[in-house]
């Protein structure tokens, strides 16, 4: 291919990607614009300097969240090339406008590595793994310790639920998740038996010098990472809980954030595509909080507005760093 149908084929390539970005965000707002109204209409009884205040922090949590993903893949990809902060901030925010459009996100490793050297992409892709199961023990453990309250309050010591749950049943399901929680942190500080395990599967193990790059973090950088991940999940589970709070105020806290910690667990566990998984968080949400409110559609309400603040403005903004994509070769 020549330079001049390259650079062709490269313009071409990132205007339709950001068309197709807006459309898509188009598409959503106008599906779920009655959401976002019902939000408006919730709060009107609530004091306009306090909507803002809350709604300004939210939004500042939004961009500190991006921030310390920012910050942890240019960790991760430090065992790759050096690049700067900033370069971090726009290889993430360009993953999140590819990643609203492709089912459980994988546009996003897409948008991201594409803004490394073209010999470091693919490596780039399994460095970004390790960032991502480091988010999914968090959001794994956490999530399975609050499913264990929840269950036990709601389903065992209620005894005149509906849907009470045999005891004997709450025990297995408890030794069960305790299992799990130990297999998946001890697996993820052992990644290098992932990387063994592909090295035994015909034809994967030819392409050893790709994966290989998981191995290579040290327990000591593990920790590291999962920082990175913890303080990101304290900054979703604070907004969730000052949007919600801003609504209902009367919502025990600690129910509210237990319940929070089990619908991003359950959420984490769904195949789904960001720009229409919003009703599946909508659904999960509603029917999770019923056991402590009977508003479900300030859940609803709030679900969305997070949903719009977290993903959507992130996505339009990293739309703009769609044309500073080099496609073909990348010197750093």
């Amino acid at each position: 291919m020549t330079a001049s149908a390259k650079k062709l084929f490269s313009f071409l390539f990132k205007a339709g990607i950001f068309v197709l970005i807006f459309a898509f965000i188009y598409h959503q707002y106008l599906q779920k614009g009655d959401k976002l109204r019902d939000f408006e209409k919730l709060l009107e009884h609530i004091s306009h300097t306090r909507v803002l205040i809350v709604m300004t922090i939210v939004v500042g949590l939004m961009l500190l969240n991006w921030t310390f993903e920012s910050l942890k893949w240019r960790y991760l990809s430090a065992h790759l090339v050096k690049i700067t902060t900033w370069e971090a901030i726009e290889a993430v925010f360009c993953g999140l406008s590819w990643a609203i459009f492709t089912p459980n996100r994988l546009g996003e490793y897409a948008g991201r590595v594409l803004f490394l050297p073209s010999r470091k992409r693919i490596h780039g892709v399994f460095a970004m793994a390790v960032g991502s199961f480091g988010q999914n023990v968090i959001t794994n453990v956490l999530g399975l310790c609050s499913l264990m309250w929840f269950l036990y309050i709601f389903h065992v010591e209620a005894s005149t639920h509906n849907l009470h749950l045999n005891t004997w049943l709450y025990l297995l399901f408890v030794a069960g998740a305790i299992f799990f929680m130990g297999f998946i942190i001890i697996f993820y500080f052992h990644i290098i038996w992932l990387v063994n395990i592909l090295d035994k599967i015909p034809y994967i193990r030819n392409y050893h010098r790709f994966f290989d790059i998981m191995a290579g973090y040290k327990k000591a950088e593990l920790i590291k990472i999962m920082g990175f991940s913890l303080a990101r999940y304290a900054v979703f589970s604070f907004q969730y809980y000052l949007v919600i709070h801003l609504m209902l105020p009367k919502l025990p806290v600690f129910e509210m954030m237990m319940l929070v910690f089990i619908l991003f667990f359950i959420q984490s566990a769904l195949p789904s595509l960001d720009l229409f998984d919003f009703g599946v968080r909508s659904v999960t949400a509603s029917t999770l909080f019923l056991y402590i409110t009977n508003q479900p559609v300030a859940i609803i309400a709030a679900v969305t507005s997070i949903w719009l603040i977290n993903l959507i403005i992130p996505a339009i903004l990293g739309s703009v760093f769609v044309f500073k994509l080099n496609l073909f070769d990348r010197n750093l």
